[in-house]
């Protein structure tokens, strides 16, 4: 009897209407923080006229620092997000969908073909894309290549996106997810816009690579630093991956 309801419940956790329920969820509470908190925002003066001129962009943000920055987005441009077709990918596919956000299944590590032809037509349509560089396990906030080679391949200019916020639970997990807690004062960061060469090597590749880690980490970790949060430190294995695991 105890295995029978354990599978319910498990089957339960793992439905649509659950997925559906939490990424709702998610999207009221992430308004009620983004309305409730005093932002300082550095960085969107440059953004938004160089979205306007190029049409479309590639943004990047780690998967730990995901939950506040559409809140940012003004909407004006379409914005389509790679989620994981798994079960925490339904999840947030819903809370991106309240946002405004198009869906496109897939995962910035595994190399699906499907999902690489989705995301540079949305840079041909002048749809811009978001992409998580070190989901869907990590190492976290460290940068796999896949946004610079849709920068390589579309000519458009890559963005990297990070906020703190001083009330927060940090959890314990791979991508020390930043829960924000409502009325309290946040920073809101944009990285430099970065184009990478047609012609670029893979050598070159990995130093615009290493580039741009190193600039959204030093902006998360002095935003942190200024309000009083623990540094946090990159990783440096994946989460490993178990058999029955979704991503």
């Amino acid at each position: 009897m105890r295995k029978k309801i354990k599978k319910c419940i498990k089957q339960f956790l793992k439905s649509a209407f659950f997925t559906a329920f939490l990424g709702k969820l998610m999207y009221y509470y992430g308004l009620l923080v983004w309305k409730t908190t005093r932002w300082d925002i550095i960085g969107l003066n440059q953004f938004y006229p160089i979205w306007d001129k190029d049409k479309s962009i590639i943004l990047t943000i780690w998967h730990g620092r995901i939950l506040m920055v559409p809140y940012f987005w003004n909407k004006k441009h379409p914005l389509n997000a790679l989620v994981s077709p798994h079960n925490d990918g339904r999840i947030a596919a819903t809370f991106l969908k309240k946002v405004g956000f198009g869906i496109i299944d897939g995962s910035s590590n595994d190399g699906a073909n499907a999902a690489a032809i989705s995301l540079l037509r949305s840079l041909e349509k002048d749809e811009a894309i978001a992409i998580i560089p070190d989901g869907p396990r990590g190492p976290r906030m460290k940068m796999n290549k896949s946004p610079l080679y849709f920068a390589k391949k579309s000519g458009k200019a890559l963005f990297g996106a990070s906020y703190s916020i001083k009330h927060c639970i940090i959890m314990k997990t791979w991508d020390a997810m930043v829960i924000p807690l409502p009325f309290s004062r946040g920073v809101f960061n944009l990285t430099e816009p970065y184009y990478i060469p047609a012609d670029a090597t893979e050598e070159d590749i990995e130093k615009y690579r290493q580039a741009i880690e190193d600039e959204l980490n030093k902006m998360t970790h002095r935003s942190d630093k200024v309000l009083g949060l623990p540094y946090v430190e990159p990783g440096v294995t994946a989460k490993k991956k178990r058999h029955t695991e979704e991503e």
